[in-house]
C-alpha cells in the first residue's frame, strides 16, 4: 500500500477535529461529557437504522414508534450506567430516568410493532435489540467509566488495595482520554507503518489493512501510552499500557466490524455529519467495540 500524501493529511485532519471535540467534552465536565455523547449516541443510531435498513429492506418498514422507541431505549440505557449524577438542585438521579426511559421503549417497541405492521416482527425487533447492545449499552460503559464509581478506593490489603487506589487516581476523564488516545494513536501509526511495510492483506473485508501495519500500531500504541503513563503515574503504567493494549486490539475488530455492515449495505461510509469524513459510525467505530472491553478489564482487576 503506497503512502498517500493528501489521504494521510485528510486522516491528520479528521484525527485533529476527533481530538479537540472529544477533548472539549471530556475535560470541560462530566455534562459536557454527557451532552457530546448524547449526540453521539442519537447520532450512531439513525445511521445505525439506516444501514440495517439497506441491508434487509424489512427494517425500513418499521413504525415511526418503533424506530424512536429503540432510540429512547438506548439513551435510557446509556443513561441507567451513570450512576450517582445527580440534576443539578435536584434529588433526581439520571439513573433513575434512564430506567425509567428503557423500560418505556422496551415496551413501546413489540406493542408498536403488533399495532401497526400486526405481527411481532421478532426479526425487526432483533435488529433493534443489536443496536442496543453495539451502540446504547457502549456509550452507557463510558458513562459509567467517567462516573469513576466503579472504583471507589478499596479498604482492604495488598494487591486490590494498591489496584484500587492506582484506578481511584486516574477516575473521571483519565480512563476515557486514555482509552481515545490509544484509538487514535493506533489508527495513525497503524496507517503509516502500514503504508511504508506493510505487505500482508489483514482481511478481505479491508483490503487496505495490513497484518504489518495492525501489528505496528497496536506496539506503538502501547508503547506511547505506556510512557505517557510513566511520567504521569508511574506506578500505574502497567495499567495504562494494559488498557491501551485492549483498546488497540479490539478497537482493530470494531473498525473492520463496521466495515463488514457497510459493506452488507453495500455503502462507502455509513453517513456525512462530517463532509468527506464519513458519518458517526465511520468516526466511533472503534470506540464503540473498544469500551466495552475496557470496561469488563476495569472490573476484573478490581
Amino acid at each position: 500500500m503506497a503512502f498517500n500524501v493528501q489521504t494521510f493529511k485528510t486522516r491528520t485532519i479528521t484525527a485533529i477535529l476527533f481530538a479537540v471535540v472529544m477533548l472539549a467534552g471530556l475535560l470541560w465536565n462530566e455534562w459536557s461529557f454527557l451532552v457530546l455523547f448524547s449526540i453521539i449516541h442519537f447520532g450512531c443510531w439513525f445511521e445505525y437504522q439506516k444501514l440495517i435498513g439497506l441491508i434487509d429492506n424489512g427494517y425500513q418498514t418499521i413504525n415511526p414508534f418503533h424506530k424512536y422507541g429503540a432510540m429512547m431505549a438506548g439513551y435510557g440505557l446509556m443513561l441507567f450506567f451513570t450512576n450517582d449524577w445527580f440534576i443539578p438542585g435536584t434529588e433526581v438521579s439520571l439513573h433513575a430516568i434512564g430506567w425509567i426511559l428503557a423500560l418505556v421503549g422496551l415496551f413501546i417497541i413489540p406493542v408498536s410493532e403488533l399495532l401497526f405492521s400486526k405481527q411481532l416482527g421478532l426479526k425487526n425487533i432483533g435488529y433493534s435489540v443489536l443496536g442496543l447492545i453495539y451502540i446504547s449499552l457502549s456509550w452507557g460503559l463510558l458513562l459509567n467509566i467517567r462516573s469513576g464509581a466503579m472504583w471507589l478506593p478499596h479498604d482492604g490489603e495488598g494487591a486490590l488495595e494498591s489496584v484500587s487506589s492506582s484506578l481511584a487516581k486516574m477516575s473521571g476523564y483519565i480512563i476515557p482520554l486514555i482509552i481515545i488516545g490509544s484509538i487514535w494513536i493506533n489508527d495513525t501509526m497503524a496507517y503509516i507503518v502500514g503504508s511504508f511495510i506493510g505487505k500482508t492483506p489483514l482481511s478481505s473485508i479491508s483490503p487496505k489493512k495490513t497484518w504489518e501495519g495492525t501489528i505496528g500500531g497496536i506496539i506503538l500504541a502501547v508503547v506511547v501510552v505506556g510512557t505517557v503513563g510513566y511520567f504521569s503515574q508511574s506506578s500505574s503504567v502497567w495499567l495504562w499500557a494494559g488498557i491501551a493494549a485492549v483498546t488497540a486490539v479490539t478497537g482493530t475488530v470494531g473498525d473492520l466490524l463496521e466495515s463488514k455492515i457497510k459493506r452488507m449495505a453495500d455503502v462507502k461510509d455509513s453517513g456525512s455529519f462530517m463532509p468527506g469524513h464519513g458519518g458517526f459510525l465511520d468516526r466511533f467505530d472503534s470506540l464503540l467495540i473498544a469500551v466495552p472491553f475496557v470496561w469488563l478489564l476495569l472490573k476484573l482487576i478490581v
